[in-house]
């Protein structure tokens, strides 16, 4: 493995240079976790505003029913397909500037989408979002570990981080369903993102891990398609696996993750190093994100629609509901750090799974009950289960990884997150429309698929380190 060496770059940097040897000044330290935390926030409040507002932007866009996964899915799409090459340029060429590119084009293609006026046009502006998404969320985590060197500020950190992430999905909804419309709201979130754009140029400092040779455009080209392909086919996979788009597009991610693996193993500065592979922490971090996108996401992105439609609920009302999962999944992530020295995270994570599992048991025959208040018990155990997740992952990514590599540890991490992501909203309006029992039996079924998932991420995540030693 190529070795690194974390430095700082004043000619890049509007800030001042900070001596990579000595740790930044509180106040620094402070600043990062603030701007980085908030920029997440916005990113996940963009990534689940269809949530609430699925069947007005689908009315408004005339989108039918086989449609509507591309709206929730092209975020998902754009973020898998750059995380991983977002977190290494951005250990390459520097974090901040990655950072506020990712924010600052956040802010412009959400506005953009708030004025589109067809599904297509949507989506676009949604894969957009994700990958302007993606450059942001994967250099926060590497600018953290740039601004808090320690292991005890590291935990802190990552631990309010990933709180946002839950804090973001949480108060998303909640804007979105306050707006008049979806339009609207949009155009607030894309002016938020904008505002935090231009605070993070003045106050973050620039940091990278420069390496010598090339960089790995070759790399990022394969992987990048790779992904789109893949992605894309999970989405139109739900009308029928076997039709000659989705196993042409099968077909060339397997192809392309072929000659990616080649690229990697043959040039002198990889976009991953693929000995990560072989690690426990990265495995366990890189199943972890799969199983969540996968099994959590999955599910819930799509619920809150299918409340609207069963229970007849509104969107505002909706957004409420939804409020005690995901303001239960902040609150635990945010004390989540203190399980640090009593539990390993990757046992954290498996007891985070075991929870979303029971949790999303609880929930069945809630849709067909007539009443939301039959919905509480299982949010309130989901909840928690989903606050131990956010809280394990982004500690254990950028544990598994060398530090000056933090940045690409998180893009890995979250890449297989919303890879198992875009495969879950697929798989459970699959699920959920193709039953015969109507939308409630349907949304029984894709709740048995996920505790199921779950329970399989659990035992593969607690059994890892058995099976690698």
């Amino acid at each position: 493995m190529p070795r690194f060496t974390e430095r700082t770059d004043a000619a890049v940097a509007s800030g001042p240079a900070v001596d990579p040897t000595s740790p930044p000044g509180v106040r620094s330290g402070r600043a990062t976790l603030a701007l980085t935390s908030a920029a997440t926030a916005v990113a996940l409040m963009t990534y689940t505003a269809p949530m609430v507002t699925l069947p007005e932007t689908a009315a408004d866009l005339h989108t039918p029913l086989s449609a509507q996964a591309w709206l929730l899915n092209g975020t998902p799409l754009g973020l898998a397909a750059l995380l991983l090459v977002a977190g290494s340029l951005a250990d390459d060429y520097g974090r901040r500037r990655i950072f506020v590119a990712g924010t600052l084009a956040l802010g412009v293609t959400t506005a953009l989408g708030a004025l589109t006026s067809s599904t297509w046009l949507f989506t676009l502006a949604r894969v957009a979002q994700g990958a302007a998404s993606a450059a942001l969320l994967a250099s926060s985590l590497g600018l953290i570990v740039h601004a808090f060197p320690s292991p005890r500020g590291r935990l802190h950190a990552t631990g309010v981080w990933g709180a946002f992430v839950s804090g973001g999905i949480a108060v998303g909804p909640l804007i979105t369903g306050a707006m008049p419309s979806w339009r609207v709201a949009y155009g607030v979130l894309g002016a938020a993102a904008i505002v935090v754009a231009a605070l993070s140029h003045r106050a973050l400092t620039e940091s990278r891990a420069p390496r010598g040779g090339r960089p790995d455009l070759a790399g990022a080209v394969t992987f990048g398609l790779a992904l789109v392909a893949l992605v894309a086919a999970l989405t139109l996979g739900r009308d029928g696996w076997l039709r000659a788009p989705v196993a042409l597009l099968l077909l060339a991610a397997v192809v392309l993750l072929g000659l990616f693996a080649v690229v990697e193993r043959r040039t002198a500065t990889p976009m991953i190093d693929l000995g990560l592979l072989r690690r426990p922490g990265f495995l366990a971090s890189s199943t972890g994100g799969l199983f969540t996108g996968l099994a959590v996401i999955g599910l819930f992105s799509f619920l809150p629609a299918l409340l609207q439609q069963t229970l007849g609920l509104s969107a505002m009302d909706t957004a409420w509901l939804f409020l005690l999962w995901s303001g239960l999944s902040f609150a635990v992530a945010l004390q989540a750090r203190r399980l640090a020295g009593r539990m390993a995270p990757r046992l954290q994570l498996a007891l985070g799974f075991a929870l979303h599992a029971a949790g999303t048991l609880a929930l069945l025959g809630s849709l067909g009950s007539g009443s939301w208040t039959r919905l509480l018990p299982g949010l309130i155990v989901a909840g928690v289960g989903s606050g131990l997740l956010n809280a394990a992952l982004p500690l254990l990514a950028v544990e598994s990884v060398p530090a000056q590599r933090a940045a690409m540890g998180s893009g890995a991490q979250q890449t297989f997150r919303y890879i198992g992501s875009c495969a879950g909203v697929a798989l459970t309006i699959a699920v959920v429309t193709s039953s015969k029992g109507g939308l409630s039996h349907g949304a029984d079924i894709a709740m048995v698929v996920s505790a199921v998932l779950s329970l399989v991420a659990a035992a593969a995540v607690a059994a890892l380190r058995e099976r690698t030693a």
